[in-house]
């Protein structure tokens, strides 16, 4: 709101509040309601408001004591922050409500799926066994891509089991050796990459207060990726630091991989949302918005920096408090 249009506000307020002395009743608190949510729609504060109600009693009585009236011009002017203030906790409570549903379904509903597809995956190998020796090339391979696709739903069952358990378990705060997390995620990575040759950096002596648990799914997620993501390069480098941006302890996992194209950068972190094609990388989609889950849980931010083809940066902070 500008300068000006306060101003005006504050005149108004000063008029309203005289009126209301010379006992102008309901129209009066009606008209402090009004300017109320004028000041609340305008982004004028509840202190700047309460501010305006001083000046004008100071100018309408000096020293003296405001009576009931006058006071009630305020009760009636802080109403509509009040019932905004109201409606925000209450949708809040509604969106939490409706977040624990969709986390209990998705629970039921991985676990159900469990079963028929245990039964899939078994009849078909017992298929491909027994059958073996009279099926023809392409009946194998048609075998071959239902086990496949049974064993991609396993995964995604797995990630969404995870990812719907990342709020149901109480947040623990404790000291974690970020660095000594990473190089033990990084270990177990690479023990099935023995093929592959990859140059890791972690910055030491990086130590949060936070979930060790979370921490740790937090970064398998991230250099899961890292090191799927640098698959083609033939000088991967992947490596896991900090920094102060803004006074504020920033981590990050970098690699130089195949990046993405900074125009898509809002959908990295939505569930199922793959930049890339299942043939081009396989993953379930559902990585990095574990990532964002924990790191919500935290009270921190997470975003991501890439370039096609120019590998990508992942920042994340874990607030103590």
């Amino acid at each position: 709101m500008s300068d000006r249009r306060r101003s005006q506000l504050a005149h108004e307020y000063l008029t309203t509040l005289r009126e209301c002395a010379a006992g102008g009743g309901e129209r009066s608190l009606a008209h402090a309601y009004e300017l109320g949510r004028i000041a609340c729609g305008s982004g004028i504060g509840l202190v700047e408001l309460a501010t305006m109600h001083g000046v004008a009693l100071r100018e309408i009585l000096g020293t003296r004591a405001p009576p009931p009236a006058l006071e009630q011009c305020l009760v009636e002017a802080i109403a509509p922050f009040e019932m905004t203030h109201r409606g925000f906790h209450e949708a809040i409570e509604r969106m939490d409500a409706t977040e624990r549903e969709l986390e209990a379904f998705s629970y039921s509903v991985s676990h159900d799926l469990r079963a028929p597809l245990r039964t899939i995956s078994a009849f078909t190998q017992a298929i491909a066994e027994d059958l073996a020796d009279r099926l023809d090339d392409k009946s194998r391979d048609h075998l071959r891509r239902v086990l496949a696709a049974a064993a991609h739903m396993s995964d995604l069952i797995d990630a969404l089991l995870e990812l719907s358990q990342i709020n149901r378990a109480p947040l623990g705060r404790h000291h974690v050796d970020l660095s000594a997390l990473a190089a033990a995620a990084l270990d177990e990575l690479m023990r099935r990459e023995i093929t592959r040759t990859i140059e890791r950096v972690i910055a030491p002596n990086m130590v949060v207060e936070a979930d060790a648990r979370l921490v740790r799914i937090l970064l398998d997620n991230l250099l899961e990726n890292a090191v799927k993501f640098t698959a083609k390069q033939p000088a991967a480098r992947i490596e896991v630091g900090c920094e102060q941006q803004g006074g504020e302890l920033v981590f990050y996992v970098r690699d130089n991989g195949v990046g993405f194209d900074m125009k898509h950068a809002e959908r990295l972190f939505k569930p199922f949302q793959r930049l890339h094609g299942e043939r081009e990388l396989a993953g379930t989609g559902i990585g990095l918005a574990t990532v964002r889950r924990i790191v919500d849980r935290h009270g921190g931010r997470v975003w991501g920096e890439g370039a096609v083809s120019r590998g990508a940066t992942f920042y994340f902070t874990l607030p103590s408090r």
